[in-house]
């Protein structure tokens, strides 16, 4: 492109041409960094907990935040179809305050409401953070639901998936995205493996053939540090976050 000899590469003019004495002025610096971006708010790590009905995902929230209250500011956000129930099972054993605790009933199938159709949740999940103060952790618990069912991450930022062994040892080879991706496999009620026949070392093989390097624990809530090893992953995923 040409350019007059008076001007620089921005068609700027070498010297004011008002005030000749004036030295020139310097040409905008294209390649400058942008200015530092501010901190913002501080936000709960959100942990998904998904899993069929009856595996035990409610009773393992309510031993979660038994063995974290101390320790953590904790929420919990529930999911059930046409009721509240499982947030009343919490609010009954009096796991977490009142208002640490908080309600959707979705209305339709649970994964919708944790994948496709996050907004009730995400809603819950930061009116809890805004009423109650900072919190360090926010467990959102689906409804019961099959094999399939996984959280977006828009929602959250790391999944644990529950089954249990009264569903028999094929669970874990059954696969599924819960099975194979969720970021940690729950196999619970290991206290009633020989009653139902299931053979634990044939899930933890199966397991592991299904989900690689992914982590994978077993637990019996019976058992008063049965949830020791679900805590135990959850407080370095909130170490790795902080």
């Amino acid at each position: 492109m040409h350019r007059d000899h008076g001007t620089d590469e921005f068609g700027a003019p070498l010297h004011d041409t008002r005030h000749p004495d004036l030295p020139r002025q310097e040409a905008p610096q294209r390649d400058a960094p942008p200015p530092a971006a501010l901190p913002g708010p501080r936000r709960a790590l959100r942990i998904g907990l998904g899993g069929p009905v009856g595996s035990g995902k409610t009773a393992t929230v309510a031993a979660l935040c038994r063995a974290l209250r101390e320790e953590l500011a904790l929420g919990v956000v529930t999911n059930d179809i046409y009721t509240t129930e499982d947030a009343e099972f919490l609010l009954r054993h009096a796991v977490l305050p009142p208002e640490r605790i908080a309600a959707v009933a979705t209305g339709c199938c649970p994964h919708t409401a944790i994948r496709d159709d996050i907004s009730a949740n995400l809603e819950a999940v930061e009116e809890l953070e805004a009423s109650t103060g900072p919190l360090d952790l926010v467990l959102v618990e689906s409804g019961g639901d099959n094999l399939t069912a996984t959280f977006s991450r828009g929602l959250v930022d790391a999944q644990i998936f529950v089954i249990d062994v009264a569903g028999g040892d094929k669970i874990p080879r059954k696969g599924g995205p819960g099975v194979t991706s969720a970021d940690l496999l729950v196999i619970n009620k290991t206290d009633l493996a020989e009653l139902v026949g299931a053979d634990l070392a044939v899930m933890a093989r199966d397991a592991t053939a299904q989900r690689g390097d992914r982590p994978f624990v077993f637990t019996s809530l019976a058992a008063a540090d049965g949830v020791a090893p679900v805590a135990a992953w959850v407080r370095e995923r909130l170490a790795a976050w902080r």
